[in-house]
């Protein structure tokens, strides 16, 4: 598989590399991290990285802006995105080839070559691995600090069971290279004063059955109060994880016209549970979207029936 994606790019002088809507580290670092690694090692290839942007991580890149016409004849590159919907800039489609590049479970078989590792610990993890298979590409030290801070952000700092011995081999050989991780950290995970007083109201609000499911509902009222946005909320999620006695948790935050659920898990799979929700992503941690709080209270009730039989078995 490192061989055929190694060739269309070779065979293309236009790359677009995409990632998912509402982007986090890892999506940000596979896609630019590997636009990167092409640049350094193919510099008279154009490549660009498209998408739609989140003010959190422009730190770590920013996207182009490009007209319809560069996707005729080019290459796209579709980094961590499970299903074709979640595509952030949908006009990848009008590209004349398309490889997708996934650790997620797959759900959606989209695009002329597709690689996924549902057991690997991230696409940047991924993304390193191609790199370290060919010896004539090249990993600049701005894509090896991308990759890293991918591999960081989807294994939360190394502590999900995600993480391999092969993640922590990768790890290592990124840090050889001279960037600043203490810089990287502090930037990945600083929060905003509104975001910390956030966090406050749901440690004293959440609830918690005797199941193990805990829960919070952010409304568009609590959110204005708090002047935070439905997408800063992503960063608060990890506030539940350490609670004792929590096996799964619900983030529920309520949008305009939907109200979007993230699960978490510390044992119980619960990405089948997303799938019935409009949603999906990994065994452990996945993405959903109800319609209405009477919705919300049947998916949290699916989730103690999930967890109940979790202690059964």
């Amino acid at each position: 598989m490192h061989d055929k994606i190694l060739e269309r790019i070779k065979n293309h002088e236009t790359i677009i590399i995409h990632r998912h809507v509402r982007p986090d580290p890892d999506a940000y670092g596979s896609q630019v991290g590997l636009s990167e690694i092409i640049k350094a090692s193919f510099p008279e290839k154009q490549v660009y990285v498209v998408g739609d942007a989140d003010p959190s991580l422009t730190f770590l890149a920013e996207m182009d802006t490009i007209e319809n016409s560069e996707f005729e004849h080019a290459l796209a590159i579709i980094c961590d995105a499970a299903n074709q919907p979640r595509i952030s800039d949908q006009r990848y489609k009008l590209a004349k080839e398309i490889i997708k590049i996934d650790h997620h479970p797959e759900v959606d078989r989209y695009g002329d070559v597709q690689w996924v590792v549902p057991t690997a610990s991230s696409t940047s993890e991924m993304i390193y691995e191609l790199y370290a298979a060919h010896p004539e590409l090249q990993l600049t030290t701005r894509g090896a600090m991308l990759l890293y801070a991918g591999i960081v952000g989807d294994t939360g700092r190394f502590l999900f069971p995600s993480t391999s011995e092969k993640t922590f081999h990768y790890a290592g050989e990124l840090v050889k290279y001279p960037f600043d991780r203490t810089a990287l950290y502090e930037k990945m995970y600083a929060s905003r004063q509104e975001l910390a007083r956030l966090q406050g109201y749901i440690l004293q609000n959440l609830t918690l059955h005797e199941t193990g499911v805990s829960s919070i509902r952010l409304t568009k009222e609590i959110l204005e109060t708090y002047q935070v946005t439905s997408l800063e909320t992503s960063q608060l999620v990890g506030t539940i994880a350490n609670i004792e006695g929590v096996k799964a948790w619900l983030f529920f935050v309520e949008e305009e016209e939907q109200i979007r659920v993230r699960v978490r898990s510390k044992g119980p799979v619960i990405n089948g549970l997303a799938g019935k929700y409009n949603g999906g992503g990994h065994v452990f941690a996945s993405g959903a979207t109800v319609y209405s709080w009477e919705e919300a209270d049947r998916l949290e009730q699916d989730l103690q029936d999930i967890c109940r039989h979790f202690d059964a078995n």
